[in-house]
């Protein structure tokens, strides 16, 4: 841990990519938010909500938590308006805090683009709604197109194909080999007697055949279909959709289409920046265009009701794990369950266990929403999935939890108050329930950031993978692989406790300690991670940045808003209308940023583009860079199936050579699945495999 403390962040981005360098900011910032905010609300309403005895006064259930929050502020108190000073200051450092953490991510990523090496996605444009032509191929009308409106700087392009059933035919392909090399090897070790099988449902039913020779025939016959599928692909107009990666022979002209409207009807010819060949979600290229609005509202939908009413699953599993349930729809059991332990464990911890399956599920979910609404790259599929999921966090865990049960059982609460009377209603719960989130954020937060460096999980399925699955060692060495670090599943939890921190800091400073912890821990934990751990599986130069600064600004409205209803039942009519401003002026911050910093998420300025030109034409002037681009942004599928029909010395040559060309960000990894090197700063890191192998040698 502490060697991965030291490495510096310029070494960190050219090890792990600027996407993991700017994650890791995202726990600085809550360092640098929750720090200051510490000291100021203790030093001012630690003092001010202990000397008072109004909990005492009012002879209720309380604990000394309680006694450090608003709730121990009697009714209609001048000392309100110490929280409302508190509430700007908490505003205006927040804000501060943004605004430079918006600005510094933002010259990272311009510094990025502008030192990073050449990459395919630089130079090519992805064009979607082409027209169709009764005289022309798509790809004859591309190459038209662009010849005709951007004469000077066209290179060359690729167009995009339905691909999807030569994907399925390689993919049980490359199983049926798994299952060939598998049964050869049994065989190696006991040649007496040939391996056999059946050849129905799982292996369970049918006629009973030699393994090897079936496999054989399997693997020729797919061999067949992948060859014919090839040319139908290619040769097929109904395979061909109205899209097209299309490459310039300059950043400059990219960038230029990339940022223009092209034709005179708005809804034809639209053109996007391409993402680079690893991010592209290439099943998602073969969505029709129009279909695409009626994906999205129908999964709109869908996430409304998943979110509302998401108890209703949860319910009936939970009934299930009810006692008088389980008797009445088995009653041959109730000799079983009426057992004090059996009782006990049914009624302490099957409906929690069925509770966080249901949850551990829910990534999966929204994942499989957002590529069903047709994004084309990974990295908005995960922006997209962490979205939702911090909308569903917002609502299932925070005001679920606030409102003392979930959103469904309170529906009668809801429906006979107004609207404005909502703030108010979760105000008055908001101090109630500062001792369960203390104990959320240890047990979540805490615990689950130390279930991070013992990754028991990955270990589990490692071992599961391995026993059912893992049949060569190429698939071990695929079961091994760590993966990424999931922005889809960790950046909403980052933000959840952002929301938490900030609604409490004014109301129970208590809390404030819980989540710095939280941010610490974490923060060295997955520096470690990052460095030593997970693969980088792609890189959007930091694109997910605004995301994160308008969930942060979200839950500072939300904080305000909540506390001004918090006041309202305090009486507290002098006092709160102050706040009134604060909404406002946030609001407005938020405007600001958005036009200052954000085009530079979005756009891609035309000086640093001519000026990385410039630059690169004097150092190479030769340079074939139809060459390097006009294969880039071929589906690796076309490379999986030629691949297979290649000796294996030869497919490791073309797989070397093809990641060398197209590397994205310099990395000290000397396999995208192995352990890296150790860094320049830290000799702590672990030694690749290879190293090992040469070490165990006689």
């Amino acid at each position: 841990m502490p060697d991965a403390l030291k490495m510096p962040e310029p070494e960190l981005i050219d090890h792990a990519g600027l996407d993991s360098a700017v994650y890791l900011r995202i726990y600085l910032l809550g360092l640098k938010i929750f720090i200051p905010i510490l000291f100021l609300t203790w030093a001012v309403l630690v003092p001010v909500n202990w000397t008072n005895d109004w909990l005492e006064v009012l002879k209720a259930n309380y604990s000394d938590i309680d006694k450090l929050s608003i709730s121990n502020i009697p009714q209609g108190s001048h000392r309100f308006y110490a929280h409302v000073v508190m509430e700007y200051a908490v505003t205006f450092w927040t804000c501060y805090a943004l605004k430079r953490e918006y600005e510094t991510v933002a010259k990272m990523r311009l510094h990025f683009l502008q030192s990073e090496k050449r990459r395919p996605d630089q130079f090519s444009v992805l064009v979607k709604n082409v027209p169709p032509d009764a005289d022309e191929s798509v790809s004859e009308a591309v190459e038209h197109f662009f010849l005709v409106n951007h004469p000077d700087h066209y290179l060359t392009h690729q167009v995009v194909v339905n691909a999807n059933k030569l994907s399925k035919l390689v993919k049980e392909k490359k199983s049926k080999q798994n299952w060939l090399v598998y049964y050869e090897n049994k065989y190696e070790r006991n040649q007496s007697k040939r391996p056999m099988m059946k050849t129905g449902f799982l292996g369970l039913f049918g006629e009973k055949v030699d393994a090897i020779e079936y496999h054989i025939t399997e693997i020729e016959r797919l061999s067949n279909e992948i060859a014919e599928e090839k040319e139908n692909v290619k040769n097929n107009p109904k395979a061909i959709m109205p899209a097209a990666f299309v490459s310039f022979k300059t950043r400059w002209g990219a960038a230029v289409c990339a940022q223009t409207q092209q034709a005179r009807n708005p809804t034809l010819w639209l053109t996007e920046w391409a993402p680079e060949p690893r991010d592209v979600y290439w099943q998602n290229l073969a969505i029709p265009y129009v279909s695409l609005t009626v994906r999205r509202l129908l999964m709109s939908v869908a996430f409304f009701f998943l979110t509302f009413f998401f108890i209703i699953p949860v319910a009936f599993v939970q009934s299930l794990a009810n006692i008088e349930g389980i008797e009445k729809r088995a009653s041959f059991l109730k000799p079983l369950i009426e057992v004090k332990p059996i009782k006990a464990f049914i009624q302490g911890f099957l409906p929690g266990i069925a509770l966080k399956i249901f949850l551990i599920l829910l990534p999966t979910i929204l994942m499989i929403m957002s590529k069903f609404e047709g994004l084309l790259s990974i990295s908005r599929l995960e922006r997209r999935s962490a979205s939702r999921y911090y909308l569903f966090n917002f609502f299932n865990v925070f005001l679920a939890s606030v409102v003392t049960g979930t959103v469904l059982e309170q529906l009668d609460t809801f429906l006979k108050q107004s609207l404005n009377k909502l703030p108010e209603i979760i105000g008055v719960a908001i101090p109630m329930k500062a001792t369960f989130f203390i104990t959320y954020i240890m047990v979540d937060g805490w615990s689950g950031t130390a279930g991070e460096i013992l990754r028991l999980k990955p270990l589990i399925i490692y071992h599961l993978k391995n026993f059912f699955l893992v049949k060569t060692e190429k698939d071990r060495e695929e079961a091994m692989d760590p993966g990424s670090i999931g922005f889809n599943t960790g950046e909403p939890q980052i933000q959840l406790y952002f929301l938490i921190g900030l609604i409490y800091a004014v109301v129970t400073p208590l809390l404030t300690p819980f989540i710095l912890v939280f941010f610490a821990l974490a923060y060295v934990v997955y520096r470690h991670q990052i460095i030593n751990v997970y693969n980088q599986e792609y890189e959007s130069s930091a694109a997910f940045w605004p995301d994160v600064h308008g969930r942060i600004v979200a839950a500072l409205i939300i904080s305000q808003l909540l506390l001004m209803g918090l006041l309202g039942t305090k009486e507290a009519k002098s006092s709160t209308p102050f706040l009134l401003a604060l909404p406002i002026l946030t609001l407005g911050f938020h405007s600001y940023c958005k036009g200052r910093f954000e085009p530079a998420f979005v756009r891609y300025p035309l000086q640093e583009a001519m000026m990385k030109d410039t630059l690169e034409r004097a150092r190479e002037p030769n340079l074939n860079l139809k060459g390097y681009l006009e294969n880039a942004y071929v589906p690796p599928i076309f490379k999986e199936a030629e691949s297979d029909s290649e000796d294996d010395d030869d497919d490791e040559i073309s797989d070397k050579k093809w990641a060398k060309d197209n590397v994205l960000v310099a990395t000290k990894r000397q396999s995208r699945k192995n352990t890296p090197v150790p860094s320049k700063m830290s000799n702590g890191s672990s030694p690749n495999l290879h190293e090992i192998q040469e070490k165990d040698k006689p």
